[in-house]
């Protein structure tokens, strides 16, 4: 573990890998020391927010350390079903790329639980990871200048969901009616950091 000051209200935790991330998320989410007012995990790191009348970074950062995340932890912000309409035109290039034919994929991505770990790219976009190591898959060589909001993908050892239309180079498997993210909607993200998603085929 790292830590990191960023001004005056911050504090990066730099860690690992991911596995520890979520471990420290889950941690801290739960019990967060006193003057921190926003967590957000990424890849390898976890930024906290303090609010500098509440507390100060020197005691955020020894109460970090102090933490004994048990690693394998996950944060969990509950379970958010999503439909599934498997008809991406990758679909039949990750069949091959694992093996598993297009109906095993189908079967590999409902039969288990995802976890968001974090959100990024663009608002709303959040970054699952899964137990079933067969469905990772490489990037696409050529990504496109245009995926559909609502395109449901695979890449390296995580999944999404493209929360509006942009340029992306994951591989498509499918699509959801569901929208990844609503201004109208509180909060705007469907998929936060922590929750739990099961993908069902519709």
């Amino acid at each position: 573990m790292r830590t990191l000051r960023c001004a005056d209200a911050g504090l990066l935790v730099e860690l690992a890998d991911l596995d520890e991330v979520l471990a420290l998320y889950a941690e801290l989410v739960d019990a967060p020391p006193p003057g921190v007012v926003d967590l957000v995990p990424a890849a390898r790191t976890l930024m906290l927010t303090i609010d500098p009348a509440l507390t100060d970074v020197a005691e955020v950062e020894r109460a970090v350390r102090a933490t004994r995340p048990q690693r394998g932890t996950r944060p969990d912000a509950g379970l958010v079903e999503v439909p599934v309409t498997y008809d991406g035109e990758d679909l039949a290039e990750v069949a091959e790329l694992t093996g598993l034919g297009e109906r095993g994929v189908v079967e590999a991505h409902t039969g288990q639980e995802w976890t968001v770990a974090f959100c990024g790219f663009a608002p709303g976009f959040g970054y699952l990871v899964g137990t079933d190591e067969r469905l990772h898959v490489p990037r696409r060589s050529n990504p496109r200048t245009k995926v559909p909001a609502g395109a449901v993908a695979l890449a390296g050892e995580f999944a999404g969901v493209y929360p509006r239309e942009s340029p992306g180079g994951w591989q498509l498997i499918g699509h959801t009616s569901l929208r990844a993210w609503d201004l109208d909607r509180d909060p705007p993200a469907l998929l936060v950091p922590g929750a739990r998603v099961r993908f069902v085929e519709a």
